[in-house]
């Protein structure tokens, strides 16, 4: 105790040295701060023998000199007492009273103007204040996370570590996902857990909002004002990467069996003595083909709904909904004769029916107007709503039936007519096919091809209405094989399959043109256009299987199904420029034409 007090006038003495002289003068009673009110008791008790250990401890305290530092600067402090609280209501508590007691007592021994120091009490009470009042708040998510079990904790964990960006996608946002996790025994309040933290689903956005947000002339070309609702850097799950479009493959493997079945049954082609195993061959692999892919697609539309019913509201991705109904078709007629000979007519109006219910949807809006107006819309990808109609025609009548494929036929040809001369005036508001999308130009020749065997069938001769429509395919298809740079400076994709069926149904007319017209020429055009047809189909599923599985870049991220339903408030601005700079374009070449227009109108004047 002796050492204490000598270390103690040192520090003083150390202090009194060390002050500077300006806040030996300073004053330092301000009120209201740094006090504490005591408020008086109602009823003061006596303490006790515990007042008599708490003045056994003040009376140990050391006080300083009155003429120290730290006296001069305390001497202005109001008496306080410092008192560690509990940070919970439900802590223990001191007594009012007894620090008023204490303060007293202090007084009256004569520390009165001696600084305040601050006091740690042993004695406590347990009495809750009576004007406390603390409302019940709701339990959150932590502390139920800490009260599961294991297996819970270890699933809640998965999944807040998931990337549930993609979930606004799926199938009724997740709860088929959570119906399959129940019947694996996870738990009911785990799920709603997980269900309370999934996210809306994304809203569908307008036919015009796939124009504004949309480039090019199949709409897959994402505007640099635009932004996605799906990560643009990462590489999306594979069912959202597996387009409609996939069906492009099975069209051009199927129609192949039927190419084959033809040259194995015409007498034109009688002297290659092809054999029927080459048709079982390839109808066995389409029908291979169909299957996989049909069930590719039926999952996504089971698991990611949202991304079949945006790409079914796309104005050029709803064409290629026509393309596995076509599919089932090229496999009734391909069917090898060992397999069945004569299918039944019930099969027919089973694949007409819904291809019956597209074209009631498309064609209504070709003819109502709107955004999704023919003039507005038209690509050659169209080709393939009306391509259906013949190919149900052929089929049809190849199985006897007589008013269905006729009715079928008649809407192909009126609407083909339509469809064939607008994309042929090509419109100013129509944009130039980029490269990449070239080979869709020979689905020209896949309607033509078709309607003149279709119609040879319904009337039971290759007559002259066959002949023309044949000779129209002809001249289609030559006109785009003799330009060499249709067939070059672009990378392979799913849109060079467009290639194929065009190139073998041309091959199956030429074959059934050389039965009416016998001759070396015609025998020799049906033998190279097959070949050429043949080779393109095994050339490119070769570079499918390449691509898909050793390169890994077939699919890639599908950009016309991710777009937001409005435009962002930040790329408004440069809308409205790109507008008024498009309009101004517009009317430069309006002025242009006008002034060309009276230049020329004077010359001939004078």
């Amino acid at each position: 105790m002796v050492e204490n007090k000598e270390f103690q006038a040192s520090a003083m003495q150390g202090f009194q040295e060390e002050l500077p002289s300006l806040l030996t003068a300073v004053q330092s009673k301000v009120d209201g701060f740094d006090t504490i009110p005591i408020p008086r008791p109602e009823n003061a008790t006596s303490i006790g023998l515990e007042i008599k250990d708490i003045e056994s401890q003040i009376n140990v305290i050391d006080i300083p000199s009155p003429d120290s530092p730290v006296q001069v600067i305390k001497s202005h402090h109001a008496h306080s007492l410092s008192i560690s609280m509990p940070s919970s209501p439900s802590g223990l508590y001191i007594e009012q009273d007894q620090g008023d007691l204490i303060s007293q007592r202090s007084i009256a021994n004569g520390t009165n103007g001696q600084p305040n120091l601050p006091i740690n009490f042993k004695v406590v009470s347990f009495e809750q204040p009576k004007q406390g009042i603390f409302h019940s708040q709701p339990m959150p998510l932590r502390n139920a996370h800490d009260k599961a079990t294991p297996d819970q904790q270890r699933m809640l964990r998965s999944s807040r570590l998931r990337d549930k960006r993609y979930d606004s996608f799926k199938t009724w946002s997740g709860k088929l996902e959570r119906q399959i996790s129940n019947l694996r025994g996870k738990s009911q309040e785990t799920e709603e857990i997980i269900a309370a933290e999934a996210p809306e689903p994304e809203p569908l956005p307008p036919v015009d909002r796939y124009f504004d947000a949309l480039a090019g002339p199949e709409l897959e070309t994402l505007r640099e004002s635009e932004q996605l609702i799906l990560p643009e850097d990462k590489k999306w799950p594979f069912l959202l990467r597996f387009p409609i479009s996939s069906f492009g493959m099975c069209l051009g493997v199927s129609s192949q069996a039927i190419l084959w079945k033809n040259i194995a049954s015409s007498p034109s082609t009688s002297f290659l003595h092809v054999t029927s195993e080459i048709n079982i061959i390839l109808w066995c692999i389409s029908l291979v083909l169909m299957s996989i892919v049909s069930l590719i697609y039926f999952l996504k539309i089971i698991l990611y709904f949202e991304a079949v019913r945006r790409e079914y509201y796309h104005p050029i991705r709803v064409n290629f909904f026509f393309a596995p109904w076509i599919a089932c078709l090229f496999l009734a007629l391909g069917v090898p004769p060992s397999v069945a000979v004569n299918l039944h007519g019930a099969l027919w109006y089973v694949l007409m029916t819904p291809i019956l219910c597209l074209e009631l949807k498309i064609y209504g809006q070709w003819m109502s107007g709107g955004q999704r107006r023919l003039s507005k819309v038209a690509n050659p990808s169209n080709h393939l709503s009306i391509v259906g109609n013949f190919v149900g025609a052929l089929l049809g009548a190849s199985m006897g039936l007589k008013e269905g494929p006729i009715f079928f036929f008649a809407i192909g040809l009126a609407h083909y007519s339509v469809l064939f001369v607008t994309l042929y005036q090509r419109l100013p508001t129509n944009e130039t096919l980029p490269k990449e999308l070239h080979p869709v130009f020979f689905l020209f020749v896949a309607a033509p091809s078709v309607a003149c065997m279709a119609w040879a069938k319904i009337t039971g001769e290759f007559g002259y209405g066959s002949r023309i429509s044949y000779f129209i395919a002809l001249f289609l298809y030559v006109s785009l094989a003799v330009r060499i740079n249709f067939f070059r400076g672009f990378r392979f994709s799913l849109a060079w399959w467009a290639y194929t069926f065009p190139m073998t149904g041309a091959s199956i007319a030429t074959i059934r043109y050389a039965s009416e017209v016998d001759n070396p020429f015609t025998q020799s055009l049906s033998v190279a256009l097959s070949g050429i047809s043949t080779i393109t189909v095994t050339g490119l599923l070769l570079s499918t299987v390449i691509h898909a599985f050793v390169l890994h870049d077939l699919f890639p991220n599908d950009i016309s199904i991710a777009i937001t339903e409005r435009r962002t408030k930040s790329n408004n601005n440069y809308a409205h420029a790109r507008t008024a700079s498009s309009d101004a374009k517009d009317i430069e070449t309006c002025l242009s034409k006008q002034d060309t227009e009276e230049a020329l109108n004077k010359m001939f004047v004078k």
